[in-house]
């Protein structure tokens, strides 16, 4: 087969949301947004609901039918876009919990869903989603009355632990919370990191479940293999790929590969990126194309079937540093041609 395969771990998955709850000295939950990271949400809901977990947050309300029909009806979902124009039918479907962004959002749920649950997020100085101090303090009343299950903010600078802009962001969010009897969070992988006063009553961690950075103890998660279809050997002077881009300087074998930018790959790996044998580095040389990757084998004792791109000798941020963008990056790009595995599923 020339599909490459994508092999997630499951266990990994698991393993890497009990570390983080061994940190955590509240309610620890999972962000499961973007279909899981790209990683498959429905397997990946079930796997952490018999690990325990009982919260789970979502982008929109739609992801929220593919959890609760994973998780069935007892854990929480929370949706981070709050409650939108047309989102009633699922909110309260699917008894998902709208995240209120803006007064507008709360008076909307209120005349919809008057007795649905939702909570509320606060914007503590990221300046994306949440409600602002003026616009929390015209609503906080009627909102505290009706109960809330969460009030929430997010961390702009948590995965730099020396960035003034955590503590600002903690001390606005103490302050715009004073008194609240419900449960509070500001904590996502990152601020669970930055100790317990950033904990409060649950942490929502999203990437370092996934094997990514900030977490740097995380189990690598994912396997991405592009099998091998055509090796050939070029003489010095030769070029390989779209617009002749890598010139060989010696005699080289090369290996041409599945996969490419149509497979979340993309174009800025050209000339820079590492697949791997074994444990041996193979250089991709020329372009990245749409469907195709080719590496220099010179090194290798034999022809390879498959060579690794993600696997434990690179891992998302690894490979994300030679594209120069961030893990989340690559995880998400990943497209719907592989084959994918899980290892570590439970009934």
């Amino acid at each position: 087969m020339s599909a490459a395969r994508l092999t997630i771990d499951l266990d990994a998955i698991a393993a890497n949301w009990r570390q983080l709850d061994r940190l955590n000295r509240g309610e620890t939950a999972a962000t499961i947004k973007a279909d899981a990271y790209g990683l498959g949400a429905g397997a990946v809901a079930r796997r952490l609901a018999s690990e325990g977990v009982r919260t789970f947050f979502v982008a929109l309300a739609e992801e929220g039918a593919v959890i609760r029909q994973a998780v069935g009806s007892g854990p929480r979902i929370f949706v981070f876009s709050g409650h939108m124009e047309g989102d009633a039918q699922l909110l309260r479907n699917l008894d998902l919990i709208p995240l209120l962004n803006s007064a507008e959002q709360f008076v909307r749920h209120a005349e919809a869903l008057p007795r649905h649950p939702f909570g509320v997020q606060l914007d503590t100085g990221m300046n994306r989603l949440g409600m602002e101090r003026a616009e929390w303090s015209a609503v906080r009343e009627m909102a505290e009355t009706a109960g809330p299950e969460l009030v929430m903010s997010h961390l702009a600078c948590a995965d730099e632990p020396e960035h003034l802009m955590n503590d600002q962001q903690h001390e606005t969010f103490l302050d715009m919370t004073a008194g609240l009897a419900c449960p509070r969070s500001l904590a996502a992988t990152g601020g669970i990191l930055l100790g317990p006063n950033y904990h409060f009553d649950l942490a929502r961690p999203g990437i370092g479940l996934y094997g990514g950075a900030p977490f740097v103890d995380a189990r690598p998660v994912a396997t991405l293999s592009l099998p091998v279809i055509q090796v050939r050997d070029v003489e010095p002077g030769e070029t390989v790929g779209y617009g002749c881009s890598w010139v060989a300087k010696r005699q080289t074998r090369l290996a041409t590969v599945a996969a490419g930018y149509a497979d979340g790959l993309l174009r800025s790996l050209s000339n820079k990126a590492k697949l791997w044998a074994g444990d041996t580095a193979c250089p991709v040389v020329g372009r990245v194309s749409m469907d195709l990757i080719t590496a220099d084998i010179t090194d290798l004792a034999e022809e390879p079937e498959a060579l690794d791109i993600l696997g434990p000798h690179q891992g998302i941020d690894a490979l994300a540093e030679f594209a120069g963008t961030i893990g989340y990056e690559i995880l998400t790009s990943l497209g719907q041609r592989y084959r994918r595995r899980y290892t570590g599923a439970r009934s």
